[in-house]
Parts: C-alpha cells; sequence; structure tokens
C-alpha cells in the first residue's frame, strides 16, 4: 500500500507512525491550498513579501524558488513555498483577469464553452443587454461557411415591423438598409435627425430613387404669347421628387424653378405651338442666361417640338424660358412640358 493518496497526493497515517498530527496537518495545509482553489495569477517568480495563503501558477521558465516548478501551484504557507501539481480537468478562479480556467493537463486554459447552450445574453469584449442581447466589440467579424454557403438571416415578425442593418457614426444612424416597415428593400441615409430613401425595390423588382431629383412642369392655362425677349416660368409640377421648388416670379408670368442638388441633369422639352406668325425660338436658361436647350421653328401652323440636352447644375441655380419671335404656345399638362432629372 503507498504512503500517499492517488489523486491529491496527500500523505496517509501509517501504523505506529510517530508524530502523526504533523502527517495530518500537512494534508489539511494541502487541502486548504487546493480546495476552492483561487490563485492570485501566473508568475514566473515568487513575490517579494507574500501574505500566508498567497497561491500563484508558476510560469515556464521560473526563476529562484520556483525554478522547476512550471504549471504547478506555489502556496506560501509556514514562511516557505510549498507546491502541488495540478491533476487534468483542475480548475482555478485568476483574480488578475478574473477568470476561471482549468488545467488539461499541460496548461492552463479558459473554460470551454459548451457544444449545446442557452444563454440570456453574451458579450464578446463588450456589455450585453436586455435589447442587444448579442454584443461584440472588435475590429472584424468573420462569417464563413460550413460546407458550401453561409446565410445571415434577419426575420421579423410582421410587414410593418423592421428587419434591417443599422450603421451608426458616434451612435447615430446614418444608413439603413432592409425591411424598414414595409417588405419593399430599401437604402436609407440621415444626416443625424431625418431619414431619407435613396432606394427602394418593391416584391415585383422595380427599383425606384424617391429622392433623386426628378420633376416634370407646365404652365397652367390654355396659351400664352410671349413678347421677344421676354422670360417666362412655370407654375405646377406634374410630377417633383427630391426637393424641387418653384423660387421668385418671372416677368412674363409663371416661377423659375429651383435646382435642388448639384449634379449631371437631363433637360427634355416638349414645345406645344398654338400660332406662330413669324420665327421663333424657346430657350432654356440657367441664372437668366439663355443656352442651355432651345428650340426653335419659322412662321406656321400649330406644331410641336422637342429636344433633350444633358447639362451640368448647381444647387440653387434657377431655370426658366427665354422667348425671341412671335408665336403663342399651348399651356396645361399636355401643353409645354419641361422635364429635369439628375442622372
Amino acid at each position: 500500500m503507498s504512503d500517499r493518496t492517488t489523486n491529491l497526493d496527500m500523505p496517509f497515517i501509517m501504523p505506529s507512525q510517530a508524530q502523526k498530527h504533523v502527517t495530518h496537518n500537512q494534508a489539511l495545509l494541502l487541502l486548504d491550498a487546493i480546495v476552492q482553489l483561487s490563485v492570485i495569477g501566473e508568475s514566473g517568480g515568487p513575490p517579494e513579501t507574500p501574505a500566508p495563503g498567497d497561491r500563484f501558477v508558476v510560469a515556464t521558465d521560473a526563476t529562484d524558488a520556483w525554478s522547476g516548478r512550471a504549471g504547478q501551484i506555489a502556496i506560501w504557507q509556514d514562511g516557505y513555498w510549498a507546491f502541488a501539481k495540478p491533476g487534468t480537468g483542475w480548475r482555478a478562479w485568476f483574480k488578475t483577469g478574473g477568470r476561471l480556467k482549468v488545467f488539461d493537463g499541460s496548461a492552463w486554459q479558459d473554460m470551454p464553452l459548451p457544444e449545446n447552450a442557452g444563454v440570456v445574453t453574451i458579450g464578446v469584449s463588450a456589455t450585453a443587454d436586455s435589447t442587444n442581447r448579442l454584443s461584440l466589440s472588435s475590429p472584424a467579424s468573420l462569417f464563413n461557411h460550413a460546407g458550401d454557403s453561409h446565410r445571415l438571416k434577419i426575420n421579423k415578425a410582421s410587414a410593418v415591423d423592421t428587419a434591417t442593418l443599422l450603421f451608426q457614426s458616434g451612435w447615430t444612424g446614418h444608413a439603413e438598409m432592409g425591411l424598414a416597415g414595409d417588405t419593399n428593400f430599401s437604402i436609407k441615409v440621415s444626416e443625424g435627425s431625418d431619414w431619407k430613401a435613396g432606394l427602394v425595390i418593391d416584391g415585383a423588382g422595380r427599383v425606384t430613387m424617391p429622392n433623386q431629383p426628378a420633376a416634370r412642369l407646365y404652365r397652367s392655362g390654355t396659351s400664352f404669347a410671349p413678347a421677344s425677349g421676354q422670360q417666362s416660368g412655370m407654375s405646377d409640377f406634374a410630377l417633383n421628387r427630391g426637393g424641387f421648388a418653384l423660387g421668385a416670379a418671372v416677368a412674363g408670368g409663371g416661377n423659375a424653378l429651383v435646382i435642388p442638388a448639384t449634379g449631371l441633369y437631363l433637360l427634355a422639352l416638349t414645345l406645344s405651338v398654338a400660332t406662330a406668325s413669324a420665327a421663333y425660338s424657346l430657350s432654356v436658361s440657367r441664372n437668366g442666361s439663355p443656352g442651355l436647350l432651345m428650340l426653335a421653328a419659322g412662321a406656321g401652323n400649330a406644331t410641336t417640338l422637342s429636344s433633350c440636352a444633358i447639362v451640368q447644375l448647381q444647387q440653387g441655380d434657377t431655370l426658366t424660358f427665354s422667348h425671341s419671335g412671335s408665336a403663342a404656345f399651348n399651356l396645361g399638362p399636355t401643353g409645354t412640358i419641361l422635364s429635369v432629372a439628375m442622372i
């Protein structure tokens, strides 16, 4: 029979042994050190002023009194360092770092997670809460395939709820994509308060850009015969998307169109002529200067002319019509029409 226990290597009290209390006390000291094991941390050498009961995991290449004791538990008791050799499966609380670790037979490792676990919250280098039940703080995240493919699913309870990806800066939302309040896929942006949809795709695959500047304008009435050299404007929108507005009144009637954003625009002009007693022209003017787009013809009966142009416009530019010659133009939603769209 061995004189020491198999697992904890504690001494037995042997028959006819003298000073049995010494052996008994050695066993108690060892139990006191390793039961409910808690170590200050891992160290490569003994501290200068240890306190009774201090315990450390001895690091590789330890020095001084700990030399050759790598991986063992160093215990300061009765003025000297005692050592306990851990066995596979021993657990210890590391006060430095606040971690529970397990000895795998060669080194102390973080406790492994169970293969199947049900938890309320998980924080990875971050603090989870009742809303953000999974919280991660990391330079990057990787979702790799297990086989051939990988799909990330975001589900919502009903069509009017939200299932989106929100992009923030300083915890303020500036971009969002997904199903926001309906089942259309949308991409939205914000300057920090108001949200605008930049792209919307419906269930049939149709793509719209609700805030891409586009307008179709006309002037109310039946007909208009401007004087040569006069400027006129528009009064009504058949389509207004992206922030177009009617600005100052123009001498020949109507108002100037104000451009909402800087960019490249397609201009399309349809000119409906009621009568023309002489040659005439109509030009789309930017900030009062004609020449962006012109339609012209000689004297004649009613006709319809059209043309288009691509031009660079600045936010705040105004568009009006400049007239020359003598003609009367049809007005209203089926008369003279100006269409403007950013491309």
